[in-house]
């Protein structure tokens, strides 16, 4: 067992450990920051594949997480006025279960994606980051500009979705499903990985004329992994405004993208639990240094000019050395 596998390990363990402290504690506000930390996670986990393997450096992955947040305020907003979104040909309902949400929000992300992908990922570069910043743009001024779901002012969700089984309105326990669906979605990133598309992403990523010479097409490569890395942002999207049970035209908005970019470079390009790391540190400092001072982003982006100019491996490159974990 190698360093950064003992160091996941405890990684992994630490958010459990620190929303059941709270809990004994009584402390539901701690539990709540926890449940944020994984999601934000979450969605940077998703990031994390087109960034880490894909060398996909995306300004607008900030459009996922709205659409899951939007696929999640629609649905229940109708689902808790009882009007249904389309009463044509065919009836369609809202709904208040997580399951058919977080579906709707994957799939929504999913096909915006494909389309986002099929056009910028015939750029490179600078140019790509650009386009995504575009689309980003984009979908955040017609957010504004929906008076129908709350313009600028968002769309607030007075009830909070079920889930079959758990009491969702108890902390602990929309913790509790909030970390079972990161602790999936991070076994599936690690088994992507270790396949042999991960393996071929990753080639593509470091020399694509070779990969090119084998037979693969990298444009293909890295679409699918756009594709896949955009649903999981946008079911992050959905589970964070469920927390909140508020959506609003930010989630879009390209400062998201920035703080999803963040949490990766802070934990470690690449690691799989990089961004769970970045995550956890960035609410950490959040809660700490936002009562210290309304300014408290400065010193945030005084670690992060460390971690780029002294620990390039992020936070868990630092501490695991040059040692290749084994999950």
């Amino acid at each position: 067992m190698t360093r950064e596998t003992i160091l996941n390990t405890l990684i992994f363990l630490a958010l459990p450990a620190v929303a059941v402290a709270a809990l004994v504690m009584d402390e539901p506000f701690t539990i709540t920051l926890a449940t944020r930390a994984a999601i934000l996670a979450l969605a940077a986990v998703g990031l994390n594949l087109a960034l880490g393997l894909g060398g996909l450096v995306s300004l607008g992955h900030a459009v996922f997480f709205g659409l899951g947040g939007y696929a999640m305020g629609i649905l229940a907003s109708h689902g808790q006025s009882y009007v249904p979104l389309f009463d044509g040909w065919i009836l369609i309902e809202g709904t208040k279960s997580m399951p058919i949400i977080w579906l709707v929000a994957v799939l929504s992300s999913a096909v915006v994606a494909l389309i986002i992908g099929l056009l910028s990922l015939r750029t490179s570069g600078v140019y790509f980051i650009m386009i995504t910043l575009a689309f980003g743009q984009m979908f955040y001024y017609f957010s504004i500009s929906w008076p129908a779901y709350g313009g600028e002012d968002g769309l607030s969700i007075y009830v909070r979705n079920s889930f079959p089984g758990p009491n969702t309105l108890d902390p602990i326990q929309f913790f509790g499903l909030v970390f079972a669906v990161l602790a999936g979605v991070l076994w599936m990133m690690s088994r992507i990985a270790r396949s042999p598309f991960g393996l071929a992403l990753n080639a593509a990523r470091q020399n694509a004329t070779r990969v090119e010479t084998v037979g693969l097409v990298p444009m293909r490569l890295r679409l699918v992994a756009f594709v896949i890395s955009g649903a999981v942002t946008g079911l992050a999207g959905a589970l964070f405004a469920d927390l909140n049970r508020f959506v609003s035209p930010t989630m879009f908005s390209w400062q998201m993208s920035g703080e999803f970019i963040i949490f990766i470079v802070l934990g470690g390009i690449g690691r799989l639990f990089g961004p769970v790391a970045g995550a956890c540190l960035f609410v950490v400092l959040e809660h700490s240094l936002s009562g210290i001072s309304d300014f408290w982003l400065i010193y945030v982006g005084a670690i992060l000019l460390l971690v780029v100019l002294f620990a390039r491996g992020g936070l868990i490159g630092s501490l695991a050395g040059r040692e290749v974990a084994d999950d």
